[in-house]
This record gives structure tokens, sequence and C-alpha cells, in this order.
């Protein structure tokens, strides 16, 4: 991702003149979707899992997830079953012998990749510890 990309994510000022320009039904719905999402993105390795598929040249099998971040089959099915649920991933089967499956990330996913690089960007500049 770019600087320039990381630059057009709206700082504090810019949330909230963006948020305040809602009418009260819009700014309900957005807060609720907000709350949901990171309902969602807190819950064991889903950051992971998600970080993942921002990284990912195309489409992921399930194997390689599991190997990759070291995720128990029964968490990691799980949270693919929620991340698609919620819309941000696409499972595509294969009818073979041994049974495939590969997820992919849908367009929702991918607009929220630039927070990563956000938060990888922020993890170059800073380190979490004590200041002093």
């Amino acid at each position: 991702m770019d600087e320039e990309t990381i630059g057009s994510i709206p700082g504090r000022e810019e949330a909230a003149a963006l948020r305040d320009s809602l009418d009260p039904d819009e700014r309900e719905r957005v807060e609720a979707t907000v709350a949901t999402l990171l309902d969602l993105l807190g819950k064991t390795h889903t950051m992971a899992l998600l970080s993942e598929f921002a990284f990912a040249e195309g489409p992921v099998r399930f194997g390689r997830l599991q190997d990759s971040l070291e995720i128990s089959p029964s968490t990691l099915s799980e949270r693919l079953r929620e991340l698609t649920a919620a819309g941000l991933l696409r499972r595509r089967s294969y009818d073979e012998m041994p049974p495939r499956v590969e997820y992919e990330p849908t367009e929702r996913a991918r607009a929220l990749f630039p927070a990563f690089a956000h938060l990888h960007k922020w993890a170059i500049d800073h380190r979490l510890e004590p200041e002093g």
C-alpha cells in the first residue's frame, strides 16, 4: 500500500465531521455496523486471519491458513464461517478427492485492507511498550 492510500485514511477530525454530517437514522445504522464489525474483529485470530488475506495473492486454502496461523481446525472453521456469513470472505469448494476448499476476500473485505497497511505503518514507526 502506498503513502497516498495510507494518507487517504481520514484522521480524527475528518472522521468526526463525517459522522456528524449523517442524519440520525443513518448515524445509528453506521454506529451499529461499526460495533458489530469491531465485535467480529475482536474475536481471537480474526485480525490475523484477515491480515493473511490482505497480503495474499489470490485464494487461500484452509490448510495454508492453519499452517500459517497455527490455529486449531475448529477455531479456524468457526472464524471462516463467521467471516463468510458477514460477507467478508467467499468460500469455494471443489468436488475433488481429497476435498479442496478455498477462500478469497470479497470487495467488502478488500475495503478494510488499507487499515492493515495503516497498522503495519504504525508498527514500523512505534512499539508497544511504556514511553519514558
